[in-house]
């Protein structure tokens, strides 16, 4: 059984140990989420790179914007992969990013901005496996896309498989997955922290809330949530309504 991490660099071995593990089942859309309040990715970014040191200059490696692929350029000496943005634009533009050549891809935190030139990218991309650091794509309602942009766009985060997931909740819960794992809800008990509940899906903000309050149940009827942690924050939930009314 893997166990909640202690610090950033458990978490960033967990991490480099769940990514290889999908590659080799043969999963191809991966992502990894280290939802850390003022978490400053480019070192994780770079500690994340031992994954693919076997790929050699056939990684590319794609940030969301020129601005960050120049810092990676600078700070990043003497790596035998190319670092590129994702850009905007033009069937040109991403013929010239992904060449046959290219066997593995890893993404820095793309946005719901890129998620149009990201589509095209990773059908370029093919079956090749790619890795997404990061992302921030499900709040691409709140640009502006109608109903059935959206819906695409949902089918497109859809199809990638969430292989390692760190959220704390307060101060005193996580929401954890590591691949081959289920995800898990941990919250702390008596100075450590203890697992609650395991789920086979990733939980909406709702079943969050009633497992924090110790109130979840499976679809059998059984409470998968053992010890009762805190109540549902009503701040919280006024967020997610507001959030909602947004999109």
């Amino acid at each position: 059984m893997t166990e909640l991490p202690k610090t950033l660099e458990d978490a960033i071995a967990q991490a480099q140990q769940a990514t290889q593990a999908a590659i080799a089942d043969g999963y191809t859309r991966l992502q990894v989420e280290l939802l850390f309040p003022e978490l400053k990715l480019m070192p994780v970014a770079q500690q994340l790179l031992p994954v693919f040191e076997q790929y050699g200059e056939k990684l590319k490696i794609l940030f969301a914007d020129a601005g960050s692929a120049g810092l990676a350029r600078r700070d990043w000496t003497d790596v035998p992969f190319k670092i590129l943005d994702i850009g905007t634009g033009r069937a040109a533009s991403i013929q010239s990013k992904i060449q046959p050549e290219d066997e593995i891809f890893l993404f820095i935190a793309p946005t719901s901005v890129e998620v149009p030139q990201l589509e095209k990218i990773c059908e370029e991309i093919g079956d090749r496996p790619f890795v997404m650091l990061n992302p921030f794509l499900e709040d691409a309602g709140k640009i502006g896309i109608g109903y059935a942009a959206r819906q695409i766009r949902e089918r497109f985060t859809n199809t990638i498989e969430s292989c390692y997931y760190l959220r704390p909740i307060f101060e005193e819960a996580a929401l954890f997955r590591c691949y081959p794992g289920v995800w898990e809800v941990w919250v702390q008990n008596e100075g450590d922290y203890q697992k609650v509940a395991e789920l086979a899906q990733k939980p909406s903000g709702d079943e969050l809330d009633m497992i924090l309050a110790g109130q979840a149940q499976t679809p059998e009827g059984e409470t998968v949530a053992t010890v009762p942690a805190r109540k549902p924050s009503v701040f919280r939930g006024l967020q997610r309504f507001i959030r909602a009314l947004r999109n």
